[in-house]
């Protein structure tokens, strides 16, 4: 029986390729979504068994739309994947660069190809559904004066051509997914925590709960503030650290968190990714 397995976006996308990097070695019915929304609810109520979505980007940083609903919903972390990220300008085959008025991308895209749009200033960015709609638009427009920034699989995938290959800022341009679901999972080679806390109103507040991690000797790997949904000026933070929350060490120490914090929820603990060079030929 397949596993079934939500992504954002159609297919071509830099989610469908983390899917299906990811269950790689494993039988799945990938499906795309238009929201993320719409996925954790299929997530939450059965009707997929996983989702892989994108949290972070070492260009443009967290991807907060989506990191603020795990809040919302009853489901958990098992997993992550690191996918580079490689913008290919991508046209109608036979298109010049000096044709090209438009370029057609998710928004998280284009600000992460800054360069390429300051070095042609005669062509405008327009932000569209997702990398791969963006392509599937400029082909069925069949108008040389467009192009879009997406991944390989979108160009193989509609027929399509990269005009120039990797134009994003960074060659280290890498979006980290996780992977979620609803099951009761654990891995005992879990080495990664993350987690959402609301601290105290106090002074000294977010020192104390890092002391606690600092005095058993737990590296922290990543700590962003966010605002509360319906709170004026008032911030939870998601935090990342590393560890096993199944040990009887780290199960004091998750103790003494929530002890500290007016809010302390578990969003995962799961194997920590090695990056991924991920090529044409690992498709």
């Amino acid at each position: 029986m397949k596993i079934k397995v939500g992504f954002q976006g159609s297919n071509g996308t830099f989610s469908e390729i983390a899917a299906l990097q990811y269950f790689r070695n494993r039988d799945i019915d990938a499906q795309g979504y238009p929201g993320f929304k719409a996925i954790l609810n299929d997530v939450e109520n059965g009707t997929l068994d996983y989702a892989v979505l994108p949290v972070e980007n070492t260009t443009t940083g967290i991807i907060a739309r989506c990191y603020d609903l795990f809040r919302q919903y009853d489901i958990h972390a098992v997993g992550e994947i690191d996918i580079p990220i490689r913008e290919d300008l991508i046209v109608i085959p036979g298109t010049g660069l000096e044709e090209i008025r438009e370029v057609y991308s998710h928004p998280e895209a284009l600000s992460q190809c800054t360069e390429f749009f300051a070095a042609n200033p005669q062509i405008k960015s327009v932000p569209w559904q997702d990398t791969a709609r963006s392509v599937e638009y400029v082909r069925d427009c069949g108008d040389r004066s467009k192009a879009a920034l997406g991944s390989w699989r979108a160009r193989e995938y509609y027929g399509m051509e990269s005009l120039i290959s990797e134009v994003q800022d960074s060659d280290l341009n890498m979006t980290r997914f996780l992977v979620v679901t609803a099951k009761d999972e654990s891995d005992p080679a879990a080495d990664k925590i993350s987690m959402m806390l609301v601290l105290k109103h106090r002074p000294g507040a977010l020192y104390n709960i890092l002391g606690i991690l600092a005095k058993n000797g737990i590296n922290i790997l990543k700590l962003e503030s966010r605002p509360i949904p319906g709170k004026i000026f008032e911030y939870m933070f998601y935090i990342d650290f590393s560890g096993n929350a199944e040990t009887r060490e780290m199960k004091a120490v998750l103790k003494e968190l929530s002890l500290r914090c007016e809010e302390a929820r578990m969003l995962g603990c799961y194997k920590a990714a090695e990056p991924e060079k991920f090529s044409e030929s690992n498709s």
